[in-house]
């Protein structure tokens, strides 16, 4: 009998950026980190492991996708919570990572190298105007979706539901 994957928490939260494609993001019957917790991780140095994320309560995952880091304190609590937040459920050290200061998606001039093979091999193509109006969340999202090594199923998937194919 298949097992019935009921609609992700994060699928009619209000105040953040979530895509429907998200909602298929699934792992050893885990729902995956969505792609707004995921980016404020990389913002805040910390690299979170799917088994570490499975612990946390639905309100702890709601918390992380809505608390903001729009500024350097709140960055700081976010670390800070995500880092309790791991030691409390593992009671091990968070993973820290280098924070990137300037991470491509931040790019305006042009497409970034990584995104403009993607988009070659699959014949696909972002007007540089297309880029520059998307959010920096879906910047960030088709950047991981295309990086090499990734399973790449969902970036024309995204590309279709950000309006670019």
């Amino acid at each position: 009998m298949k097992k019935v994957i009921e609609p992700s928490e994060f699928i009619n939260l209000k105040g953040i950026e979530y895509f429907n494609f998200e909602e298929d993001f699934m792992e050893d019957n885990v729902r995956c980190i969505p792609m707004i917790v995921r980016f404020k991780m990389d913002a805040v140095g910390i690299k979170l492991k799917l088994a570490e994320w499975s612990k946390f309560n639905a309100d702890e995952r709601v918390g992380l996708a809505i608390k903001t880091i729009s500024n350097s304190m709140a960055l700081s609590e976010y670390h800070e919570y995500l880092v309790g937040l791991i030691k409390k459920y593992t009671n091990n050290e968070a993973t820290i990572i280098a924070v990137d200061e300037a991470p491509a998606w931040k790019e305006f001039n042009q497409l970034p190298i990584v995104l403009q093979e993607k988009l070659q091999e699959l014949d696909l193509k972002i007007p540089l105007k297309q880029w520059r109006e998307l959010s920096d969340l879906k910047r960030f999202v088709l950047l991981k979706l295309c990086r090499p090594g990734h399973e790449n199923k969902n970036f024309p998937i995204a590309m279709l539901e950000f309006g670019l194919s």
